[in-house]
């Protein structure tokens, strides 16, 4: 079965890429991604075969149409996909939905600034100027607004769209602690426990050397989502199974989860599965 290309940056910090990608994944759609990192050349060079494209994420279709912008995405998706569910059937809410997502796209210049994505740590505090403030408390008006006009749970009743554009301002307010209310907060928890989002993270974790752009001295506390079941990589080809749970591919890594081992067919899915077990359906029904 033919499936869409995307490229994307470094998981733990390319806000726009996890964008795109949720756009896919949360809502069934097949994609292979192909990665480069941030502040290298390899962004450019894979993107010179994906004119116009110039950022990340940008996706190409099965017929080899080329869509930068997640918003384009968005679009595109949802006209190919009518079924998926990116947008709400219900007019109002497909309207709320579009307002969030265009807001989303074009604001929040000074959260996005003062608080770069960063999956990888949590702090205590960022110390949040004033425009940051007023960032947050636009996001909180927003938030309650959309649920308001649509019933929840998520901004436009189920899980959408514009769920996926505020996945990345979700998880700067757990990185930098940022003071929103108890109904921003419990909006912001839903997307630390969200499938998808926990198995972009967990790749995030393991995917590639820390950025030092990113590296802020604050101190530092644990990360606020779904805490994982506790396993470790350890030595050795020896496991409960013969493949991969991800590829049926023989076992050539494992790790260790409750005094048994699990077997991968590469560093990555063992690294991302030890990260979060939890996150990888696959894994968590080789487990039981």
């Amino acid at each position: 079965m033919m499936t869409y290309d995307l490229v994307i940056g470094d998981r733990a910090y390319s806000s726009w890429s996890l964008r795109g990608w949720l756009l896919f994944d949360a809502f069934g759609i097949p994609v292979k991604t192909h990665s480069a990192r941030l502040y290298t050349d390899e962004l450019a060079l894979m993107l010179s075969d994906y004119f116009p494209g110039r950022t990340a994420p940008t996706m190409r279709t099965p017929d080899g149409v080329v869509v930068p912008e997640t918003i384009a995405i968005a679009e595109e998706l949802a006209s190919r996909h009518p079924d998926a569910g990116l947008w709400p059937t219900d007019p109002k809410a497909r309207a709320v939905a579009r307002v969030l997502v265009a807001e989303m796209h074009a604001g929040f210049t000074a959260l996005r600034n003062h608080c770069p994505m960063n999956l990888r740590v949590t702090y205590e505090d960022c110390a949040p100027p004033e425009a940051v403030l007023a960032d947050l408390k636009r996001l909180e008006v927003l938030w309650a607004w959309a649920k308001e006009q649509t019933g929840g749970p998520w901004l436009a009743g189920a899980y959408s769209a514009a769920d996926a554009f505020y996945a990345p301002v979700a998880t700067r307010i757990a990185t930098y602690n940022l003071p929103v209310s108890p109904e921003a907060m419990a909006y912001v928890q839903a997307h630390l426990a969200h499938g998808s989002f926990r198995q972009w993270r967990a790749m995030g974790l393991v995917d590639g050397a820390d950025q030092d752009f990113y590296r802020r001295d604050y101190a530092r506390r644990a990360w606020p989502g779904p805490v994982p079941l506790a396993a470790q990589a350890v030595e050795g080809t020896e496991a409960v199974n013969a493949a991969c749970p991800y590829s049926g591919k023989p076992v050539t890594h494992v790790l260790e989860l409750g005094g048994k081992r699990y077997g991968f067919c590469n560093a990555f899915c063992r690294d991302k599965t030890v990260a979060d077990p939890e996150a990888w359906p696959k894994f968590m029904a080789l487990l039981a």
